[in-house]
């Protein structure tokens, strides 16, 4: 004899597997933009752990180029944060700080990316 399993309709819809990671996508590139102008790249950390954690997750999809994005542009910004560091201390003993606007290159070029990337995943397309 067999068993009726009753169905039971949830009023919300269960997301599916490209929807959450559309979702995180969207949760990190957040995560990047604000902790760059709010919380000197720590809330970055966060999103980059993110980014590593659900990457493989992302396998085969168009979000995992958009991980990728968001990975190679946090350690290229904290390697041109580094290399500039040292010139611009050097120099800003000279130059009483003058060439301290340098630093904000590397966080121009940072925003830039987070918003292609952020504008290529509401398009729903892969970032180069």
């Amino acid at each position: 004899m067999s068993q009726i399993v009753p169905q039971v309709s949830s009023p919300y819809p269960v997301p599916s597997p490209d929807d959450r990671l559309r979702r995180i996508c969207l949760l990190d590139y957040g995560l990047h933009i604000v902790g760059l102008l709010f919380s000197a790249g720590l809330l970055s950390v966060v999103a980059l752990i993110i980014n590593y954690i659900k990457r493989d997750d992302a396998a085969g999809t168009i979000y995992a180029s958009h991980m990728s994005w968001m990975i190679s542009t946090f350690w290229w910004t904290v390697f041109w944060v580094v290399v500039l560091f040292v010139p611009t201390l050097i120099l800003a003993i000279f130059s009483v700080g003058l060439l301290s606007w340098l630093f904000l290159l590397p966080g121009v070029w940072f925003l830039y990316r987070m918003l292609k990337g952020l504008l290529r995943l509401t398009d729903n397309k892969t970032v180069p």
